[in-house]
């Protein structure tokens, strides 16, 4: 079954990053097909991005998205420009610390305060693994092996143990949602 997912945010935010890492999950780690597309601006840091992933069973005969399932967003900018177009009965994700939203009631709203939770590790930079953390417990389109093991292959060594921690603190705060304990 094909899954349509889109990340976006500013660069810095390791936007394309988290794309790739659920495409390669998907692809090495549980044995499905991938594609990534990616855009961003002229700018380094800073200007807008987009990671955009679908997943399949199957061969992926259409690279682009029509209208993503589930959509993770973490600025204000993406969410002007992406927030609205997630398919009835999506999801999405966002860090209610970096934007402001419009209440949605046909699609299912998670707020994951993804930064904070990833200053309190100490690395504002591992926002972005949260974030793949708290899409594995909201939709587990890839699995949360599959993922844990491709960001670990993807990070440095010597930041693994952070990216775990960070990974692990996405998880969980969506499972703490969503059984009503948060």
């Amino acid at each position: 079954m094909r899954y349509e997912i889109r990340f976006a945010g500013f660069g810095g935010q390791g936007i394309i990053s988290a794309g790739r890492i659920t495409g390669q999950a998907a692809v090495i780690y549980d044995g499905k097909h991938s594609v990534l597309t990616q855009s961003y601006g002229p700018e380094a840091r800073g200007g807008a991005c987009a990671a955009e992933v679908v997943v399949d069973n199957r061969m992926v005969d259409y690279p682009i998205l029509v209208q993503p399932e589930i959509a993770i967003i973490m600025s204000q900018d993406a969410y002007n420009t992406y927030g609205r177009d997630i398919r009835p009965g999506g999801t999405l994700i966002v860090d209610p610390d970096l934007l402001e939203r419009e209440e949605r009631s046909d699609v299912r709203v998670l707020e994951v305060p993804a930064t904070r939770l990833a200053e309190g590790l100490g690395r504002k930079i591992v926002a972005n693994v949260v974030m793949l953390g708290a899409l594995a417990a909201a939709a587990p389109v890839v699995s949360k092996d599959a993922l844990l093991k491709a960001v670990l292959a993807s990070v440095p060594p010597h930041t693994r143990d952070l990216n775990q921690k960070a990974f692990e603190a996405g998880y969980n705060y969506v499972k703490e949602v969503l059984s009503g304990r948060s």
